[in-house]
């Protein structure tokens, strides 16, 4: 049934097919203006819709120690008003023309965007110049002030102050030594956001929000000669900026197992196990992936059985692969229900990642896996938004926009022995962090530490 659904989401919305399987391509155009700035067009009449989508090359991992936050500080001070936008005019001029937008920010890049019928077009490539090219001409001191209060006010609602919300912080702080761009939260500290001057902030608009660091995506209802037109007319004057290298990651290797202990006002333990890993599109990326989903991705996953439904001393259980362009994370999640352990938690898991070690997984589990992996990417295909994301995310991390099938090509060709060799090189007892996060007054449900032997 899953084979079926993929061949038919793929005629239907994707085109040509080869071999039996679903050839994913993005057709785009790709052009550089003279200021350097990187545009990359994809047209697509399905329905009279356009997505812009910019990204900036600049996240939390451009930044530096003790001036945290900034990358992210932006996402917000972007929607303040530009020189030939008043504030609060961003939002006014796009739902007038019935268009949304938003923005994220990561360790790796900042991006924005819009969604807006194909007719309005210049209303979106007029917002995103202006504030590229004229933001700070309306931004200020006070401006800068009220959005570093915004941004403190979501770290204790996101973080400080939500149950387990200290957690992504925590192991992030430990997995990566000091001075490693991935160190530090993207939120930043509150006391670097504080201490940041005004003449900080402006610094960081000039080094990177500029067109020879930033690339923009612009697919749906288009004609691509007239539209690249317009992006010449609206952003060809803006200087284009220096040249930004991308941050360097210092070589570092876990010595041996680090145990984190945080009392929270939770009423259930949650333990967090964090591995370094491969980076995003590099060897070993994608196994990880399929790692996590055999191992927690759902209820037919071999921990939710174990944990859940067989032993009945966990609550819920999750895993991910963090993808990033310098090393990467695996963090697996598990929440013990009343009377149990985070110990006993932890035993069961071990024993199941081992296992897998020895052990490759069955065909079944990977050809499940890769299936669920196939459909999701072709269903996500269907939104412009999700295309115009996918050409800068290609772009930014491999250089070629239509990487969609060598993408789902590395799930495609793993073997199950390929499963195996991963986990026994990245998922070591040795070279983890184990945070256990436990209601307050009771650390004896907490992981305790153990001699590990290499």
């Amino acid at each position: 049934m899953e084979n079926r659904m993929i061949l038919w989401l793929a005629a239907l919305f994707l085109g040509p097919l080869a071999f039996g399987q679903a050839t994913l391509q993005l057709p785009y155009q790709i052009h550089t203006l003279p200021n350097g700035l990187t545009v990359i067009l994809h047209e697509d009449h399905s329905v009279p819709m356009v997505a812009v989508n910019v990204w900036y090359h600049v996240g939390s991992g451009y930044e530096k120690p003790g001036r945290t936050g900034f990358a992210h500080l932006f996402e917000h001070l972007m929607f303040e008003g530009s020189g030939n936008v008043a504030e609060g005019d961003f939002d006014n001029l796009l739902e007038s023309v019935g268009g949304n937008n938003n923005g994220s920010t990561n360790t790796d890049r900042t991006n924005y965007y819009e969604i807006l019928p194909s007719s309005a077009l210049d209303i979106a490539l007029f917002l995103e110049s202006d504030r590229m090219g004229y933001l700070l001409n309306a931004m200020s001191p006070e401006k800068v002030d009220g959005q570093r209060d915004v941004v403190k006010n979501e770290r204790r609602q996101s973080y400080e102050n939500r149950p387990y919300g200290m957690s992504w912080i925590k192991l992030q702080e430990t997995l990566y030594p000091k001075g490693h761009p991935y160190n530090w939260p993207t939120i930043g500290y509150m006391e670097d956001l504080t201490a940041a001057s005004y003449e900080d902030v402006v610094d960081f608009f000039n080094r990177y929000y500029c067109p020879k660091n930033a690339s923009l995506v612009i697919a749906g209802d288009i004609d691509p000669e007239k539209t690249l037109e317009r992006v010449k007319y609206w952003f060809a004057e803006i200087p284009a900026g220096e040249e930004v290298l991308p941050p360097q990651s210092p070589n570092f290797s876990m010595e041996g197992p680090e145990y984190l202990t945080l009392e929270d006002k939770v009423q259930l333990p949650r333990l967090y196990l964090a591995y370094p890993t491969a980076s995003f599109y590099a060897p070993g990326d994608a196994e990880m992936d399929i790692l996590a989903d055999i191992l927690a991705g759902g209820k037919n996953s071999r921990l939710y059985k174990k944990l859940v439904y067989e032993l009945g001393i966990a609550q819920d259980v999750s895993a991910f692969q963090g993808s990033r362009a310098l090393e990467s994370m695996f963090v697996l999640t598990a929440t013990a229900r009343p009377g149990h352990t985070l110990e006993e938690l932890l035993s069961v898991i071990d024993a199941e990642i081992e296992g897998l070690k020895v052990a490759p997984p069955t065909e079944r589990e990977l050809e499940r896996s890769v299936n669920q992996r196939e459909v999701s990417m072709l269903r996500s295909y269907q939104s412009l938004l999700a295309k115009a994301d996918a050409l800068n995310q290609y772009y930014y991390y491999t250089g070629n926009p239509d990487y969609a099938n060598e993408d789902l090509n590395r799930y495609r060709s793993l073997s199950t022995d390929d499963l195996s060799v991963m986990a026994r090189r990245y998922l070591s007892q040795q070279k983890r962090v184990l945070l256990s996060i436990v209601p307050e007054g009771q650390t004896e449900l907490a992981v305790s530490k153990k001699d590990i032997k290499p």
